[in-house]
């Protein structure tokens, strides 16, 4: 059994973390599982858990939580007529489906693998929030037909693995497509459930060691740390929607860059045993 202190500065650690994401996922639509996922991994190690399987638990529980802070976040989006419904509807089957095959593949990978592909694919998103601009484009409107069966999929994939809403890629791709950064970040918002409900229902389903499971975890979920999480991000997802709308994010995107583009580095030293 832990140290009670030691759980103790864990909650509150996560309290905050949950308070920042939150945020993060109402003014950016980056989804807060690509702090989460990081900070669930520092927490759990401290905890003294490990194994091959630590990697599974913080994506599943970061996805759970992404559940509902997208439906919170998307729905304060549609208050403000800001969501594109006929991008959500026709993307989300895609997406899910995508997400169901991504957690039939993380099922089967060690920990430190699923750290090696969070950190290369953190790295292209941090690289994209510091660099990238808003007038590039691939195209004038989302893509329809093949192209959409092709890229729906692989955008619930990636985001299963990394344990993140569709914000860090469906944000990018609205945009490169002519949709404004706002409502690209409200549709995001619902590309977030779309993955997570099918992602974390297989989550629930998945025998984790238990030698290697946290206290209280269902699946590879962990209920505590998701109770924690979702008790900040209620309250502060709403703030980052007003946020969104009410001030340029363009510097504090390239500052969460920069972030970003650290954590991805510290992941992969971690992922190769430095």
């Amino acid at each position: 059994m832990p140290d009670p202190m030691l759980l103790l500065a864990m909650a509150a650690m996560l309290l905050a973390i949950g308070a920042f994401a939150g945020v993060l996922a109402g003014l950016l639509g980056v989804g807060g599982g690509i702090i989460l996922v990081p900070a669930f991994f520092y927490a759990f190690q401290t905890l003294g858990y490990g194994g091959p399987q630590l990697m599974q638990i913080c994506l599943a529980t970061s996805l759970a939580t992404i559940f509902v802070t997208s439906v919170r976040s998307v729905l304060s989006h549609a208050r403000r007529g800001a969501v594109e419904w006929q991008i959500l509807r026709t993307w989300a089957p895609g997406i899910a489906l995508g997400a169901v095959l991504g957690v039939i593949v993380a099922a089967g990978l060690r920990s430190g693998t699923l750290q090696a592909i969070f950190g290369g694919l953190a790295l292209c998103v941090g690289f994209y929030m510091l660099l990238g601009r808003a007038h590039w484009r691939l195209g004038e409107a989302m893509p329809t037909g093949l192209f959409r069966a092709v890229i729906s999929p692989i955008v619930g994939f990636l985001s299963v693995l990394m344990g993140i809403g569709g914000g860090s890629f469906g944000v990018p791709l609205m945009s490169l497509h002519g949709v404004s950064m706002h409502r690209a970040v409200a549709t995001a918002a619902g590309f977030g459930a779309a993955i997570a409900v099918p992602s974390v229902i297989g989550f629930l389903l998945l025998d984790i060691a238990p030698e290697g499971r946290p206290l209280l975890t269902v699946g590879a979920v962990n209920i505590p740390a998701f109770v924690i999480i979702i008790a900040m991000t209620l309250l502060t997802a709403p703030l980052g929607v007003r946020l969104a709308h009410g001030m340029d994010a363009k510097p504090l995107k390239r500052m969460f860059g920069i972030f970003l583009i650290l954590i991805a580095l510290n992941m992969l030293r971690k992922a190769m045993g430095w």
